[in-house]
This record gives C-alpha cells, sequence and structure tokens, in this order.
C-alpha cells in the first residue's frame, strides 16, 4: 500500500500540533484524565473514538439548529458511540502503522456493569458517575464534561478488557466536531458502489467518485440501514472515510499551510477530548515518519452479526480470546517459518510476489521482484480490510 500516509490519529494530531506551533499555545483544547499508566510494549496505542454527543467537549449544549442540520434526530441525554477504532503506531516506524476498527454493536463485557454493547460503555460509565458528580455540587457544562470523563475510563477500560491493549491515549470527537473538521478540508473524497437513499442517516449519494462535507460527511459514516452487513458495512465506510481523509490531508499540502492549519485546529477547538498525557510534539514528529510506510486499516474478529441479546436487540457477537490473541499476533514480531525440526527458513509454503505480503503492524521488506516469498502470517491474522491506494470505493 504504498504512498498511505498515516491514519486519521496522525491526521488529526499532526494538524493539532501544528495548530499549537502556529497559535502558540493550547487553542483551549479540552483534555480530560481518562486513561491509566501507560505500558512500555513497542508501539504507542490510541483509542479514536466518534460520538453522538449532544453537548461539545466543554459540556455545552449543541444548539437544535446544528442538530437539524446535521440530521441528528431525537436522541437527548444519549451519548454513544458511532465509532471505535484502536491505532497502532510503532515506536519502530518502519514496521508501519494499524488502524483496527471494533463494531460499535459488539457484545462484550462492561467492566462492572455487566454485558452491552460496546457503544453504550461511555453512557453507562457517565451515568453511573453523573448522582455522585451532583453530590459534590456539579451542575451545568462542568458536570457534563466530569461525567463525559467517567464514562470515557469506563469505555477505555471495556476495549483494553477486550483488547488486551493498554490505550496510551485517548481522542473523543462530537458530531457538529466531525462535520467542521471535513469542512475544514474543503471535503473528503469518497467513492460508492452504487447509489444511496437511506433516510434514518440522511446518507443520499450518487454511484461513483465524489467529496463530502458537513453533514453529507456524517450521513456517509453513519449509515448502517440498507448496507448488506449492516454495522459491519458501516465499519468498512468509516475506513474508506479515513483512507479518502488522509489522502486529501497529504495530497493537498493542507499540514504544510499554516492558514490551512490554523482552520483546521479552530474547527477540533471544542469539539475534540484528549486524555491528559499527550507529548504532541514528540508524537506528531514520529508520526509524520510514517508517510509513504505501509498503514493497515483492520476489522476485529467476529461471530455472527445477528446475535439476539435479548435486552438489546441484535448485536455482533465477539470472543474476547480471539480478540486479545489477534491483537498479540498482528503485533508480534513475524519469525522466518520453520520446518518440523525447527529448522529455519523450511517454511510450509511460498507465494509468488512483487513485494513481501502484509504481515500486520510487523514489517518485511521487499523481495526482489518474482522470488520466493516465505509465508508467514499467523492464520489468526486476516488480510487488511483496506489495501488500495487512493480513495477506496465500498457500499
Amino acid at each position: 500500500m504504498r504512498r498511505w500516509a498515516a491514519t486519521l490519529s496522525a491526521a488529526v494530531f499532526l494538524a493539532t500540533g501544528a495548530g499549537w506551533a502556529v497559535l502558540g499555545g493550547d487553542g483551549g483544547l479540552v483534555t480530560a484524565d481518562v486513561t491509566g499508566e501507560s505500558v512500555a510494549d513497542g508501539a504507542t496505542d490510541i483509542l479514536l473514538v466518534g460520538s453522538d454527543s449532544r453537548v461539545d467537549a466543554r459540556g455545552n449544549p449543541l444548539p437544535r439548529e446544528v442538530l437539524d442540520a446535521l440530521d441528528a434526530g431525537d436522541a437527548d441525554g444519549q451519548q454513544n458511540t458511532d465509532t471505535l477504532m484502536l491505532v497502532r503506531i510503532p515506536d519502530d516506524p518502519s514496521l508501519g502503522a494499524s488502524a483496527v476498527s471494533i463494531p460499535r454493536d459488539a457484545w462484550v463485557a462492561v467492566p462492572g456493569l455487566g454485558t452491552h454493547k460496546i457503544n453504550s460503555a461511555l453512557a453507562r460509565g457517565a451515568a453511573v458517575a453523573r448522582p455522585g458528580l451532583q453530590e459534590q455540587g456539579l451542575s451545568g457544562p462542568e458536570l457534563e464534561r466530569q461525567a463525559n470523563a467517567a464514562g470515557s475510563r469506563t469505555l477505555v477500560q471495556t476495549v483494553e478488557a477486550l483488547t488486551g491493549v493498554s490505550v496510551d491515549h485517548y481522542a473523543q470527537v462530537n458530531l457538529a466536531g466531525f462535520a467542521e473538521i471535513t469542512r475544514a478540508l474543503g471535503g473528503v473524497p469518497v467513492c460508492l458502489k452504487g447509489p444511496v437513499d437511506d433516510h434514518y442517516s440522511g446518507a443520499r449519494f450518487a454511484a461513483g467518485p465524489q467529496t463530502v462535507q458537513g453533514a453529507e460527511a456524517l450521513s456517509f459514516v453513519r449509515q448502517r440501514h440498507g448496507l448488506p452487513g449492516g454495522d459491519l458495512d458501516r465499519v468498512r465506510r468509516q475506513q474508506a472515510f479515513l483512507a479518502g481523509l488522509t489522502h486529501r490531508l497529504l495530497s493537498a499540502g493542507t499540514l504544510a499551510d499554516p492558514v490551512a492549519v490554523a482552520g483546521l485546529l479552530r474547527a477540533v477547538n471544542g469539539a475534540v477530548v484528549l486524555d491528559q498525557g499527550w507529548d504532541l510534539t514528540s508524537l506528531i514528529a514520529h508520526a509524520a515518519e510514517l508517510r509513504g510506510d505501509r498503514v493497515e486499516f483492520r476489522t476485529i474478529p467476529t461471530g455472527r452479526a445477528d446475535y439476539r441479546t435479548g435486552s438489546e436487540g441484535v448485536a455482533v457477537e465477539v470472543d474476547p480470546a480471539e480478540v486479545s490473541a489477534f491483537f498479540a499476533e498482528l503485533t508480534a514480531p513475524k519469525r522466518p517459518p520453520t520446518d518440523d525440526h525447527g529448522a529455519e527458513g523450511a517454511g510450509t509454503g511460498t507465494v509468488e510476489a512483487d513485494t513481501a505480503p502484509t504481515t500486520g503492524a510487523g514489517g518485511g521488506s521487499a523481495a526482489p521482484r518474482g522470488d520466493p516469498v516465505p509465508v508467514s502470517e499467523p492464520a489468526s491474522v486476516p488480510p487488511p480490510d483496506l489495501t488500495a491506494d487512493g480513495v477506496p470505493c465500498v457500499d
């Protein structure tokens, strides 16, 4: 996947960090204490969250006209997470990076709160914390901020329990912030295999390549009704959108334009919540080195997509042991195949390829054209969901 530049995290945080430099400060970005002690494991793991919260990052209610313009519908009091992606950026940039999607309807254990769809973990954690915060005298925007922080901690713990990965950093963007970021970019290129008309999400698109922004962009990533694979197809939509966003950021030279970067910072200001442990300067410098390297979009292994929960309708079945094994294999150093006696280089098969095959977050230098390449990819790690350059076309 040559010319894949970076994941959404790299794009957002490159823009944010550059904005800090341009504006000479943090620009009023909102932070919260949501992650635990970082574990040194050879990579930085970032949880990216897209929330349908009806308040901004500072706890202020979004105006009704803004919600109406975004086709947000009526969901007052809810704070579900429509997008969950765990991004792994290795300490060694040559190993590439992986962005792994977690379906919003994944049926998982929420620590201390039972088994539920993962998209409700944040809201459930916030609801549990709210009475205690009110007893402390908190109200209004500060109450909303602190409740969101508590819910975010619950979500982080839920993801860690599911994946076996220690979350180092956290970034959450709300509905309005997502729309504003796409407007600041002048739109994001996407491509659809067929026309779409979905009144639930407001998604109405023709087939083929097009550019979306604002409410259109939001409906593009939120639609799940009318898609053959439901929530899993929505995950692919989101991955394709992030690929297009990255393409736009880098091909247009946005990150090299101080004025454009300042516009991006204004868009994320008040719409994004970051954890308090960010060292943006070093992370941004490191993420920039990923340009041109291999970046893979994947989805956690899932079971039935029509798993009936009884209490919460249909969910996506997941096996935590299988998911943990997936992440362990994805980031484990790849070893040469061995024969039955343990001798290296006598693997069970080879494949003719122009370059070394994809191997998750592990590396692999290009092999000479036409040379046989050992097949050493663990069976538990399937090929990436998206491997095309540019803007992939999806359902």
